[in-house]
């Protein structure tokens, strides 16, 4: 059975939407000069012999609608390649990968573009299209009233199911981090300090040059280019952070300092079997050993990764002690932590070089962004395997196992 391997990668800088850097560029258009930039560091390849466009996008609607996926393969001229757009949330463009591989490991075919892009500019600021009709199911009008209810009263979460009642499926996800420090008693200081060290991490990272090394620029329409993320603060302080208001809850934990911003990017992979891989005669970055997708309640689903990576483990035949690095997206500094605890992490192997926190999380992107991200530190530590994981909205977790080659 062949193998599924990485042969490259090419992520953009990540803007801040609505006021950052690349906020006027259309989300196919920053796929696409992605999608090119992958390829261009396989010149080996013909490009007759890519079999499907895999595309992962968070919020499928606006410029981000009709199919991207194929919209961007037929800009780059690849009239004869398939699109598929695919909707996971956070974890929309590792479904990506998994989608690669699962078709790789069936021979479906051997070679697959697998990527994400989410422009939350071009969705509107607040993340949301103003204007659409309530697509929402009545089904959960109660349970999303509850959710309210329970946010301005402050009162500690339990599982509805317990009541006979059912989740909110809608539940806005800084009420699910808020849900999720109730149950777990992850105190605002915890989640603060980690805010502060994703930042700090972030800093020393783009000082060192990591991030030089994994970002791809993104050819603005007046000739410049972006070359850096917008996110991260240099110089935060705990002192600093530890000041910010609550956002969600009055009496809430979750602050501007301790979560992840609204974002824009995209990213983008290069994926082949390893025999494909050896007759061009490339040397694969990584094998993709084992995915796994998980659900749990909607309102704690940043507890996602648990079983995400328990079940990615058994996948592999592996356990804990056998990973090198971890890469968690940081949606909220809380569901890291009660992650990592209860999986029991070292927190010297997770999230060396910051996370979303200091980076950001342009949605559809983020999956395809943390291999690139992780595979650049096993890189720089010269480990062997990694994860990567997410919380997912609706109430999904999401893991991926890697093998640096």
């Amino acid at each position: 059975m062949p193998e599924a391997v990485i042969v490259a990668t090419a992520r953009s800088p990540i803007g801040r939407a609505g006021k950052g850097s690349l906020k006027d560029v259309r989300p196919d258009e920053l796929a696409r000069q992605m999608i090119a930039a992958a390829l261009a560091k396989v010149p080996e390849l013909d490009t007759a012999d890519i079999e499907d466009i895999h595309l992962g996008i968070g919020q499928p609607g606006g410029a981000g609608g009709y199919n991207i996926a194929r919209s961007v393969a037929v800009q780059l001229g690849l009239d004869h390649v398939p699109g598929v757009s695919v909707n996971r949330y956070c974890s929309s463009s590792l479904q990506t990968t998994r989608m690669a591989l699962h078709a790789i490991k069936s021979g479906e075919g051997e070679v697959f573009i697998s990527g994400g892009v989410e422009s939350v500019s071009s969705f509107g600021y607040a993340g949301a299209a103003d204007g659409l009709p309530n697509s929402k199911n009545p089904l959960f009008a109660d349970a999303e009233a509850r959710t309210v209810k329970t946010a301005e009263g402050g009162v500690a979460w339990h599982d509805p199911r317990e009541d006979g009642l059912i989740p909110d499926v809608y539940i806005p996800m800084g009420q699910t981090a808020e849900n999720v420090a109730s149950l777990t008693g992850i105190s605002r200081e915890d989640q603060d300090r980690w805010g502060v060290r994703s930042q700090n991490r972030a800093e020393k990272a783009i000082n060192d040059g990591f991030f030089a090394r994994e970002i791809d620029p993104i050819t603005l329409a007046d000739g410049t280019q972006v070359t850096t993320d917008d996110g991260p603060r240099a110089g935060t302080t705990y002192e600093k952070i530890s000041q910010l208001n609550p956002v969600f809850r009055p009496d809430g934990t979750i602050t501007a300092g301790n979560a992840c911003p609204l974002n824009d990017g995209a990213a983008a992979l290069v994926i082949m079997s390893d025999t494909k891989a050896k007759a061009l005669g490339l040397k694969p970055l990584a094998r993709v050993v084992a995915t796994a997708a998980t659900g749990l309640s909607p309102e704690i689903m940043g507890l996602g990764p648990i079983e995400a990576v328990r079940k990615v483990l058994r996948v592999a035949g592996m356990s804990i002690s056998d990973i090198d690095l971890f890469e968690i997206n940081e949606a909220f500094a809380v569901q890291v932590l009660g992650s990592a605890a209860e999986l029991g992490i070292d927190h010297d192997k997770l999230n060396v070089s910051g996370g979303a926190i200091a980076l950001g999380h342009p949605f559809g992107m983020t999956g395809a962004r943390i291999t690139t991200t992780l595979l650049n530190n096993l890189n720089t530590y010269d480990g062997q395997f990694g994860i990567e994981t997410m919380c997912v909205g609706g109430g999904q977790g999401m893991a991926m196992v890697l093998e640096r080659l």
